[in-house]
């Protein structure tokens, strides 16, 4: 027999090529029952007259729930605020040469970590017990102004008071971690092109400490937000102590527990719409293509998506 020559083998187009698409079985069984459950808890939230969306309607958006919203922003705007001006400052101690200033940031990240909020904020909310009066002076010597401290320092600036110092703790170490996350190498070759120590950090150190902060800073954020919640133990009208007086009043716990849901999840969504395009600006520079937003995603596959023409066939 002679062997047929390779020339006289047919030749396949690629085109001509059908890759099989692999069965996943498992992942339907598990798609279908996670739509069921999810089926069930909205049937349950649109027909389960425990809810009482009525209610939940009639208090959403009344000015008492709107007033404690808006200071509830406030309270996280200060603190945040603040709380990262501090950061920054005690970050910056720590990795500094001063002894004595790593040895002080490093004593108050301890301090404030390990003392439990609610602990710092009703410290706060009693200061007056330990000094009633508050002087601007100089320090050992004589007193050139004096406060009243029960005038200067209300509930809410003891609220910020206290969230800001705590705040400040966690920023610290998470500006820490960006900033001794860059590359030492790049500091060193700034040196030797002799690029001054201001320029270096705006310039070369900051853009890429900014990628590891923005993430873990935005979950401090979002949970200070939730965690104004906890200054209701000082009577101040923010908007969980807000809905614990209207349904001490009518008894309608759940709607108004909803009422207070919903407004977290919206701001908390919009807190991390701003996160996501903040981090997109610095990844310039590290990724050769910038993530895309929710809008340019649908408008590629929307221009990707072409209907076959009329009468074709395969």
């Amino acid at each position: 027999m002679q062997a047929r020559p390779a020339s006289a083998e047919p030749q396949i187009d690629d085109e001509d090529l059908v890759v099989a698409k692999k069965w996943h079985p498992w992942r339907w069984v598990v798609s279908i029952a996670v739509l069921v459950l999810v089926a069930q808890f909205l049937h349950g939230l649109a027909t389960n007259p425990g809810w009482d969306w009525g209610t939940f309607a009639q208090y959403f958006t009344a000015a008492s729930v709107m007033s404690a919203l808006w200071l509830t922003i406030q309270l996280t705007f200060w603190g945040t605020l603040i709380g990262f001006a501090i950061g920054i400052a005690l970050a910056v101690s720590r990795l500094s040469n001063n002894p004595v200033l790593q040895v002080i940031s490093w004593f108050y990240i301890w301090a404030f970590r390990s003392i439990p909020l609610i602990v710092q904020l009703l410290f706060w909310f009693n200061i007056a017990y330990l000094y009633q009066t508050l002087t601007l002076g100089i320090p050992f010597g004589p007193a050139f102004f004096e406060f009243d401290v029960n005038n200067v320092i209300s509930g809410s600036t003891a609220a910020i008071i206290g969230l800001a110092l705590h705040q400040a703790a966690y920023s610290a170490e998470i500006v820490r971690a960006g900033i001794i996350s860059v590359d030492q190498g790049q500091l060193e070759a700034a040196a030797a092109l002799g690029i001054p120590k201001r320029r270096e950090f705006f310039k070369i150190v900051l853009p890429q400490a900014m990628r590891g902060i923005l993430p873990n800073a935005a979950n401090e954020v979002i949970s200070l937000f939730k965690g104004t919640s906890i200054v209701s133990v000082m009577a101040i009208a923010e908007l969980f102590y807000q809905v614990q007086v209207i349904y001490g009043r009518n008894g309608r716990v759940v709607p108004l527990l909803m009422v207070a849901t919903i407004w977290y999840i919206i701001l908390t969504s919009i807190l991390s719409v701003v996160q996501f395009y903040v981090e997109r600006h610095y990844a310039k520079g590290a990724v050769r293509t910038i993530p895309l937003t929710p809008i340019q995603k649908i408008r590629k596959r929307l221009a990707e998506t072409t209907l076959a023409p009329r009468g074709a066939t395969r």
